[in-house]
């Protein structure tokens, strides 16, 4: 085995307990396609008990630090049982081994009542909430089956959480609607309490592709964005316009992944968000099954790294076939990439939006690169002043004084 890769890198899994299934249709969802690599067991779309010990036996062996986070995504997991997790529970406490371990948890929302929220609140649950904004906003693409909006369904969820006070925080899927709406959707975030927010920018293509993304064989898919999608200019504006605020009133109140995380990179340390490092490779997939793929956006047949039940996930996630995965988003970077002054923020982002030609004529630039460089070179003074403060010891809160 290839060590270039090194044991200590932080290793995490995030595992789907009943796979892709999800009781919405947002429009522009990229995981509910994932159902189609298990068409005809959509009865048998749950992990089993055999395949949770396991899982947990392996991934607490797996870690090099004493902390361990058990990430727990969809489709909805919500569709699982309260047992599933109660038995995970007692699972992460036989095998912890004097380890501190935590869990959080990805929901749409609409599924929570006051037996959910206990249950978090009991057993210390992070809980991430999918909300895209506003009334408006949100019901655009966050629909049930039938288009019926969910903006009221998930609110009711947000509110049993608060009333329970279980942590929770948001995240938001920029699309080209509330893209053009930064001040209203930021504020309105702050008006529900969530002073945590995670937001990521909707680019998906519409070409039918047999072969998954191209990126790691330098080829260039046919087709067109998705209604959904937002443009790279979209995105440049949506960023500055929402951290002129952030930076102005809201420094050490409210927190942003994305702007804690090009702050993080600006001061050299790791940012903490996979699509800003200069590797990935280090968050797997787990589906129902067993199987094992390379990254959340990467699950197709080319990425799948094996199955639970015959490889264990040191072997899937430190293998070579994970360690190329990891190394190509540095070693597949444009001219245009290399030579540009803020690289060290973004790494060229994440390997799925990478997908143009770069001036030079070389595959492999972000499609939302203007953007990042219009935000990055926007933000610089402020990342400077801020990357100052830290290094005196100081609060970047500081920043907002000038």
């Amino acid at each position: 085995m290839n060590t270039a890769f090194p044991f200590s890198h932080p290793l995490y899994v995030m595992a789907k307990p009943a796979g892709a299934q999800c009781n919405l249709r947002c429009a522009y969802c990229y995981y509910l396609e994932k159902e189609k690599l298990y068409a005809g067991h959509r009865e048998k779309m749950m992990m089993d008990d055999t395949l949770l010990e396991k899982f947990v036996r392996e991934y607490i062996e797996a870690q090099t630090t004493p902390y361990v986070l058990f990430t727990w995504h969809g489709g909805e997991p919500l569709l699982q049982s309260r047992t599933f997790y109660e038995r995970a529970l007692q699972l992460q406490q036989l095998y912890a081994g004097g380890r501190q371990i935590d869990n959080c948890i990805q929901t749409n929302g609409t599924l929570l009542n006051d037996d959910w929220c206990g249950f978090f609140k009991d057993n210390g649950f992070l809980v991430g909430i999918s909300i895209d904004g506003d009334l408006p906003l949100h019901d655009a693409y966050r629909h049930t089956p039938s288009r019926q909006g969910t903006f009221h369904q998930v609110m009711r969820g947000i509110s049993l959480l608060q009333r329970h006070g279980v942590e929770w925080n948001g995240m938001a899927v920029v699309n080209h609607i509330n893209v053009k709406h930064p001040l209203e959707f930021y504020r309105f975030f702050k008006s529900i309490g969530c002073r945590y927010l995670q937001f990521a920018p909707i680019v998906e293509r519409t070409a039918t592709r047999s072969d998954g993304l191209l990126w790691a064989s330098g080829m260039q898919a046919e087709g067109s964005l998705s209604p959904p999608s937002i443009t790279a200019g979209e995105w440049g504006e949506f960023l500055c316009t929402l951290f002129d605020e952030w930076v102005r009133q809201d420094v050490g109140e409210y927190f942003i992944q994305l702007f804690d995380a090009t702050l993080a990179n600006w001061v050299g340390e790791a940012p903490g968000v996979c699509i800003l490092s200069a590797e990935c490779g280090n968050v797997g997939v787990l589906e129902y099954n067993g199987d094992m793929y390379s990254c959340d956006h990467f699950v197709y047949p080319e990425y799948l790294l094996g199955n639970l039940h015959r490889h264990t996930i040191t072997e899937m996630m430190r293998s070579d076939r994970q360690q190329h995965f990891a190394q190509y988003k540095r070693q597949s970077l444009p001219r245009q990439c290399k030579e540009c002054n803020y690289l060290f923020a973004c790494h060229g982002e994440c390997p799925k939006n990478r997908f143009l030609y770069d001036r030079y004529g070389q595959f492999g630039l972000n499609f939302l690169c203007q953007g990042y460089h219009c935000f990055f070179e926007h933000a610089a003074p402020y990342m400077d002043r801020m990357a100052q403060l830290l290094d005196e010891g100081k609060a970047p809160a500081l920043v907002m004084k000038g």
